[in-house]
């Protein structure tokens, strides 16, 4: 099969997901336009030789309807002849869109291909399109559904993490995406939003609170423990995994990721096409996969589908020098670690969405960027990243440096 490489790679700054968010005026369509005219230029593609545009959006509606890609190709002036399609698998769209992309490449159908995500959920609120999971009963007893957040508590239960191990990992996130920014070292991938006279809108992650710590973490209330008492859903957590005599909640707004706005665009290729374009490959796409997964614990698909991709693979975790999890919450992210014996040191070194945000759509895109860049930056060669997704899935790829 043809390899797939990674030449270049994009992300909007993410903005506030409210109305006093300052990506609120953006529709969805020019922010996701915005990455694909950086691409673009960055590069200097001729866009007639572009194959298609693969963006994941988890909620396709209004602002954000009518297959984002293409529109958003028509008004960063791209080749009219380039077509476009957008994808779903909730929060791992933008690397399953990445992921899809590569198999159509691998297979020769493409050359080049621009994939990504795009969500403004300042705009477009979470769970605007509906859906048979939650709303049709014959789907959610079976799929013993809950909110995420009780689903994140249920795995700080089973798994033995309190509280303050939780706040501990949100106030250690917010420190190294601080640390980053200060640094520089998302200055060559993240583009500024800016207005149609060229004035900046936004440069850098909106959602950041670096001066977070244990103390202030402390005074905020449980998120879901009113869903989960209140709303029934404790009992089905306890029906799904009886071993669990009660639920202890401990997470809040401060230890789970923040909602955002924000699109990401990576530009990949195979070697003839990147060669016609006169392109430097910075990576490749080694092999990825997916997976469903326990659908009362949700979140836990990271550590299957990671088994899944090392068992095809025939790789070690000894081989992996770096992994990006999407730190959806922060229990997701410490089962991972104790499930697979991973120190904090090659985890999510840059801190994650507590900190900076989870735009849904375009954070599998944009975490697959960060992890490309710290390769780069520390001369290391191979990153896994991966994503938990709502009802019980898991995605994962794993990409080389080049």
């Amino acid at each position: 099969m043809t390899e797939v490489f990674i030449y270049d790679h994009v992300r909007t700054p993410r903005g506030r997901g409210k109305k006093d968010g300052s990506l609120h005026e953006v529709p969805s369509v020019r922010l996701a336009a915005k990455t694909l005219e950086a691409i673009r230029d960055r590069n200097g593609l001729d866009t007639k030789t572009v194959d298609d545009i693969i963006m994941g959006c988890v909620d396709p509606v209004m602002d954000a309807g009518a297959v984002i890609p293409k529109a958003a190709a028509f008004e960063a002036g791209y080749s009219t002849n380039v077509p476009g399609i957008q994808i779903s698998r909730f929060c791992a769209s933008g690397l399953d869109a990445v992921n899809l992309a590569a198999g159509k490449i691998s297979q020769g159908a493409d050359d080049i291909v621009i994939s990504g995500g795009v969500e403004s959920m300042s705009r477009v609120g979470l769970g605007m399109s509906g859906g048979a999971w939650f709303m049709d009963p014959s789907v959610n007893f079976p799929a013993y559904f809950m909110p995420q957040g009780v689903s994140a508590d249920l795995i700080a239960t089973k798994y033995g993490f309190s509280r303050d191990d939780v706040d501990a990992y949100a106030v250690e996130s917010q420190k190294r995406a601080a640390n980053a920014w200060e640094k520089g070292y998302f200055k060559n991938s993240v583009i500024p939003v800016t207005d149609q006279n060229g004035l900046t809108i936004l440069a850098h992650d909106e959602h950041m609170r670096p001066g977070t710590d244990m103390q202030a973490l402390a005074s905020l209330n449980p998120s879901f423990q009113m869903p989960g008492e209140m709303g029934g859903f404790e009992a089905v957590g306890i029906q799904a995994h009886p071993e669990v005599e009660r639920i202890n909640y401990v997470h809040h707004a401060g230890n789970s990721s923040g909602i955002v706005d924000g699109a990401a665009a990576v530009l990949l290729g195979s070697k003839a096409g990147g060669e016609t374009m006169g392109l430097k490959p910075r990576g490749r796409i080694k092999a990825f996969a997916n997976i469903g997964s326990d659908p009362a614990l949700m979140l836990t698909g990271p550590v299957d589908v990671t088994e899944k991709l090392l068992k095809r693979t025939g790789m070690q975790l000894s081989d992996i020098d770096l992994f990006e999890l999407n730190e959806a919450f922060a229990a997701v992210v410490l089962r991972y670690m104790q499930a697979f014996d991973i120190s904090h040191d090659r985890m999510n070194v840059n801190g994650g969405a507590i900190a900076m945000g989870h735009p849904l759509g375009a954070t599998g895109a944009m975490i697959l960027g960060t992890v490309l860049d710290e390769l780069e930056r520390r001369d290391l060669n191979t990153a896994l990243v991966t994503l938990c997704i709502g009802a019980g899935m898991g995605t994962a790829t794993v990409i080389e440096r080049v």
